[in-house]
């Protein structure tokens, strides 16, 4: 898994927005988008945050507690996938 690899970040994308029923945004989601908050087009919310963490922990096998580090790596497609590439089992 490479934080850099267009195929990663696509299947990511996708991994993330069926766990929350979102359709892509018009002109597409960036990278650094961010998916919550005053800017986000997404619209998303604590429990949107829940059902990414057990997406993320059933596809990836990394577990995500209630903690900054999560929090961080809930920000954005980029902050994800280098979450991911830190904590993924090998």
């Amino acid at each position: 898994m490479n934080v850099n690899d267009d195929a990663f970040r696509d299947e990511l994308k996708a991994l993330i927005l069926a766990a929350v029923d979102k359709e892509e945004p018009a002109g597409g989601l960036r990278d650094d988008e961010p998916w919550f908050g005053d800017e986000s087009r997404l619209d998303l919310d604590s429990l949107d945050a829940l059902q990414i963490s057990m997406a993320i922990q059933k596809k990836y096998g990394v577990r995500m507690p209630d903690s900054k580090d999560t929090r961080r790596a809930l920000v954005s497609l980029l902050a994800m996938a280098e979450h991911l590439h830190k904590h993924r089992p090998v």
